[in-house]
């Protein structure tokens, strides 16, 4: 991996992460619906979760579904371009979005990735089983070594 490259040359990245309580698939403007309604009912959840420290995310007072939309295209763009990678958590049987995992550069040289995820209110009980689960599936089918997990 080159000093200036989030993976190295001709990686291909997983699209998906399945376990019998949630699965991961690369988030995209599909999503738009889902994902605003997900995280718009859980700013306070979400705003108290480890990794999201300086309070900018989510918007208290939420955004349109034009500009989730536009954020949802902005992460499938990274996706493809191999700049970073965002994948929805979505039900395993109804499919509903419950969640969102980030893995981007890292700000710092100490970590090769920074981690964070989310999930709705009502699900949180999949906090843990999700930052563990994503931890674990990096370790085994991502290139970076050093994870900084925002606490986790």
């Amino acid at each position: 991996m080159t000093s200036d490259a989030f993976v190295p040359a001709g990686f291909t990245p997983p699209t998906s992460l399945i376990t019998d309580r949630f699965r991961l698939e690369p988030l995209g403007p599909q999503h738009n619906v889902a994902d605003h309604a997900a995280w718009m009912s859980s700013i306070e959840h979400i705003r108290t979760t480890p990794g999201y420290p300086d309070g900018n995310w989510p918007p208290v007072s939420g955004m349109s579904l034009e500009k989730n939309l536009s954020d949802l295209r902005r992460h499938a763009d990274d996706f493809t371009r191999g700049a970073g990678f965002t994948f929805t958590v979505l039900d395993p049987l109804d499919r509903d979005v419950i969640g969102c995992v980030y893995l981007y550069p890292s700000a710092s040289e100490e970590y090769d990735v920074t981690v964070q995820s989310w999930v709705r209110a009502d699900r949180a009980d999949l906090d843990v089983p999700l930052a563990t689960a994503v931890a674990n599936w990096i370790a085994t089918d991502w290139p970076w070594k050093r994870l900084d997990r925002c606490g986790r």
